[in-house]
């Protein structure tokens, strides 16, 4: 699956493709990595950290990750396409959006994986119930209640290893989905905004289940995605060794109708300053080797840009995997523009949930078919 045979950057340059120069192959992980995180992997699974980032509205895949080799995109995009000479190279056919040059050393140092055509088959152009599907790990065709996140924390208690979790930037549980009723709590879930050791923690136990909880709704001091990076930090800092921890932060704007590029710009480049805040952050404390970054969203956009210079819902897209751990490079097949449904979306190359399925498998060593409630298979993107 993975693109080993990457084209040359002279080659590209020999098309008259003046881009960006990036490396054009990953290296392997060392620099920050190496040189902070000496604690060995555990081999359980515990004490690992997945922060799952949400791009909330449905991110743009194909602005995102460009195939800038592709003439159709251009055709189909004249307003809103990235020029060719914009793009950051990550190989001979895929570039990135130059906002998310903060990711370039993650890339380099081969902690990052590109991964494209992700989605689920049947896919619902409604933002409330795609996003529910992400959130359940469920078919189109199935309806549940509990997040997936929730399962995974149920099989973690049944085997007496510490799970906690937390969420910044958004109101809804998302992935966590009757957690409290799950593990026990008395509480509902309410937004985290920022973690208090007083309220709703029972690390002490370590068959507990448990979320951090707030005291109120709207914390003052987290408004933007920055403020949750920070808050989602703070989270890390009062873990206790040996607890396994899943938490997401959103980012949300999106749904991206009208007047795209300056928008989605802004967006990506808040999203590529977070994930690089996060990288060094945790490197400085000893925790990017045991950390998962994953970015998800409802669905992808339109392959077409409309009248107002936007795109419309749905469609396979390109999301990101990040960490100590991370093979770098880019998987999946690029986006064929030949085979749009009639609403102009890309097709389905790889099911969203073998991107949970490496998490909850791969790096955390549970049991993901029982979690997902499916037979699906991990994507290789992490080191043994």
């Amino acid at each position: 699956m993975k693109r080993r045979d990457f084209i040359s950057m002279a080659a590209a340059a020999g098309a008259s493709l003046s881009m960006s120069r990036v490396f054009a192959t990953p290296q392997p992980a060392g620099g920050i990595s190496s040189q902070l995180d000496a604690a060995a992997t555990a081999r359980d699974g515990s004490g690992k950290l997945l922060i799952l980032i949400e791009l909330k509205g449905g991110n743009d895949g194909l602005n995102t990750v460009i195939p800038f080799t592709d003439s159709t995109y251009y055709a189909l995009r004249r307003h809103i396409a990235i020029p060719r000479d914009h793009g950051l190279v990550l190989d001979g056919r895929t570039a990135l959006h130059p906002a998310l040059r903060p990711l370039l050393s993650s890339w380099r140092d081969g902690q990052l994986a590109v991964v494209q055509g992700i989605g689920c088959e049947q896919d619902d152009a409604s933002h409330f119930r795609s996003r529910e599907i992400w959130d359940t790990a469920s078919r189109a065709d199935v309806y549940r209640r509990d997040g997936w996140l929730t399962r995974a924390a149920g099989q973690c208690s049944a085997a007496g290893r510490r799970f906690i979790t937390a969420s910044f930037g958004c109101d809804e549980p998302g992935p966590f989905a009757q957690i409290a009723h799950r593990s026990g709590a008395e509480c509902s879930w309410v937004r985290v905004d920022d973690p208090d050791p007083h309220v709703s923690r029972d690390e002490d136990d370590p068959g507990s289940s448990t979320t951090f909880a707030a005291v109120q709704a709207s914390h003052p001091d987290v408004r933007t995605f920055r403020d949750s990076i920070d808050a989602a930090l703070r989270a890390v800092d009062t873990m206790q060794p040996h607890t396994s921890a899943a938490i997401r932060v959103t980012l949300d704007g999106f749904d991206a109708h009208r007047n795209q590029l300056a928008r989605h710009a802004a967006l990506l480049t808040q999203l590529a300053d977070g994930c690089a805040t996060l990288r060094a952050e945790l490197a400085r404390r000893g925790r990017w080797r045991d950390t998962l970054v994953m970015t998800y969203s409802e669905f992808g956009r339109s392959a077409h840009e409309n009248v107002d210079r936007g795109t419309g819902h749905g469609g396979a897209a390109a999301h990101f995997v990040m960490g100590g751990g991370v093979q770098g490079g880019v998987y999946g097949q690029p986006p064929d523009l030949t085979r749009l449904d009639a609403d102009g979306r890309l097709p389905v190359e790889i099911d969203f949930r073998r991107l949970y399925a490496t998490a909850l498998a791969s790096f955390w060593k549970l049991d993901a078919n029982a979690v997902l409630l499916d037979d699906v298979k991990p994507l290789p993107l992490l080191r043994a």
